[in-house]
């Protein structure tokens, strides 16, 4: 027999302290720290045999077709996780409230019904069955297969498991589920952890479908202890701007397929639709391009994307001149200002300076700095840029443009969706590629190719003779 004493355990970092205290002291998170059994001395050493009941078997016997994926019906859903749904899985799809994660759940629900011929359960403790039926009518997401239990009691959505006999469940959300048998208050970590790992263990056991709804913290962590995300085989963030109808489904963990795509949505009166084609919605004045105005192609994970960025410049009597920043990173973006004056002489110390992005697209990577240099020059010379031409490279402090990630793939998603010509570093693959390539190695040169620089000079020599 071993002595059994009683120490606490941090479930976020696996901290271990004498205590109980509310804060983790290595980790910082609260509410983390659970009581744990530990053998701290063992009297007898022994060595003692179980019959498993469960024989174990070669890997080359076991079946693969019974980790096949099936697709949800919901084709940007099935492109994040790697093909679709496979059997006995448990997904947790996170998000901000209001986001969308119950009308993308629900719409599941009712395809995998419509398409399977199988039943789908939805179990909700957050709302109550009328206002599903609401939203379902106003999505178009009633069908007869579809069954519906607003439930908090584990061992009553057991129940409803056993009676209808679903091959998809979909949970939520999984902190105001309630295990009696668990101590702790609903949401809690010892009752979250319960919860998720009983569903896990009915997810293994039987062979359903299990999509766990979760919520997130103000950081937009998951809420909950971290072994949340340790049970569970795929974890999806659902993200959105509150003033866009754009939203995205990003893979954070995937046992099954890689996390590098994004799903991309659109919240609609009748619901959410999948958007096959999203670079549509950040793009503006195809036919005709204004100053100021530059296209640039992203990569969100491996999906290529065009976008749009804005610059405007204008002349101030203010002694600190105003840089205003939206859907862009503000660092870059100075930066950018900077190797414009120091390398290229373009001084904009007496002008605010405004820099955007169109449709509440949000760009980060250095992909993007020729695109907003090119922009914020074209907006002070008064010059718009071909509307046929994409922008790509990174802009250096030298003010060297540099070769980027995944460039080819972007050039033939520009050239995919009609553009002629792109500005991009040098050593571009060639073969193949009708667009006309713009070459160039600094942001001189750039300017310099869209006559930025002329037309600069000119419109400082009318301001000094005016002067």
């Amino acid at each position: 027999m071993a002595k059994v004493k009683t120490l606490y355990r941090c479930s976020s970092c696996q901290h271990e302290v004498a205590k109980w205290v509310g804060r983790c002291p290595d980790c910082n998170s609260w509410g983390t720290v659970d009581e744990v059994a530990a053998a701290t001395a063992t009297v007898a050493v022994g060595r003692r045999a179980m019959l498993p009941s469960t024989a174990a078997a070669p890997l080359s016997s076991i079946d693969s077709k019974t980790t096949q994926a099936r697709s949800t019906g919901v084709s940007e859903l099935d492109r994040v996780l790697g093909g679709g749904i496979v059997a006995g899985s448990v997904v947790l799809l996170s998000g901000e409230p209001g986001v969308g994660k119950s009308t993308l759940l629900l719409e599941v629900a009712h395809r995998w019904a419509r398409q399977h011929e199988e039943r789908s359960l939805y179990v909700t403790a957050e709302e109550s069955a009328g206002q599903v039926r609401l939203r379902a009518d106003r999505t178009g997401a009633v069908h007869e297969k579809v069954y519906l239990a607003a439930e908090s009691d584990l061992a009553t959505i057991f129940g409803h498991v056993d009676q209808v006999k679903p091959t998809l469940l979909v949970v939520d959300s999984v902190q105001t589920m309630l295990a009696a048998d668990a101590d702790g208050v609903m949401g809690g970590v010892t009752q979250v952890k319960a919860v998720a790992s009983a569903l896990t263990a009915l997810a293994k056991s039987s062979g359903i479908v299990v999509l766990l709804v979760g919520h997130v913290t103000k950081d937009g962590a998951v809420a909950g202890p971290r072994t949340l995300e340790h049970l569970v085989d795929v974890v999806l963030h659902f993200e959105g701007d509150k003033h866009s109808t754009l939203r995205m489904v990003r893979g954070l963990k995937n046992r099954f397929g890689s996390t590098d795509e994004v799903g991309c949505f659109e919240m609609r009166e009748d619901g959410i639709a999948c958007v096959d084609d999203p670079s549509g919605l950040f793009l503006h004045h195809r036919g005709t391009s204004v100053p100021g105005t530059a296209i640039t192609v992203a990569m969100d994970g491996k999906r290529p994307m065009l976008g749009e960025v804005q610059g405007l410049t204008v002349t101030t009597q203010a002694p600190a001149p105003r840089r205003a920043v939206s859907g862009l990173d503000y660092n870059r973006v100075s930066m950018v200002l900077a190797v414009l004056q120091s390398r290229c002489g373009l001084y904009l110390g007496k002008h605010d300076v405004y820099a955007a992005t169109v449709g509440g697209m949000r760009l980060s990577e250095p992909a993007a700095d020729l695109a907003v240099a090119l922009a914020i020059a074209s907006a002070d010379a008064d010059q718009a840029l071909s509307p046929g031409m994409v922008i790509l490279g990174e802009v250096g402090l030298a003010g060297e443009v540099r070769r980027v990630q995944g460039l080819n793939q972007r050039l033939a998603e520009a050239e995919r969706l009609g553009f002629t010509e792109a500005v991009v570093p040098p050593g571009v693959e060639r073969a193949g590629r009708k667009m006309r390539l713009h070459e160039v190695t600094d942001l001189r040169g750039a300017l310099g190719l869209i006559g930025v620089r002329r037309r600069r000079a000119a419109k400082a020599a009318a301001v000094e003779a005016a002067g």
